[in-house]
């Protein structure tokens, strides 16, 4: 059986943007105002959905998400668990045991994407 943790415990608020996608972590860059965030950054949490003009949207803020990943030079996937991850400048997530640590519940290989609690 497939589980899916779509929509858990998520919450999420309004804040304005300039050319972002849904998917992407973010970061809080002015005041209720989000931006996307470079690698190594702390992120705040994921774009649900942008207005048609692009200049606002939803941000997850609490409950799962679903993140893409990638793998830093000499870097490891992220692990299940409670694990160290920061922005990976492309709109997803990577290890970082430096990072702000996140419950991981999920993590696909051969997708590259890592289902974790904000």
């Amino acid at each position: 059986m497939k589980l899916s943790y779509e929509g858990i415990g998520q919450w999420a608020a309004t804040f304005a943007c300039d050319d972002l996608a849904e998917g992407e972590l973010v970061k809080v860059s002015a005041n209720g105002t989000v931006a996307a965030c470079a690698a190594g950054d702390d992120f705040c949490g994921m774009v649900l959905s942008v207005g048609r003009g692009g200049d606002a949207c939803a941000v997850a803020l609490g409950g799962m998400v679903t993140a893409g990943y990638t793998v830093p030079a000499e870097g490891a996937a992220p692990a299940l668990g409670w694990s160290g991850l920061s922005a990976d400048g492309e709109g997803g997530v990577q290890a970082d045991a430096d990072g702000s640590t996140y419950l991981v519940v999920d993590v696909d290989t051969t997708a590259k994407t890592v289902t974790f609690v904000l």
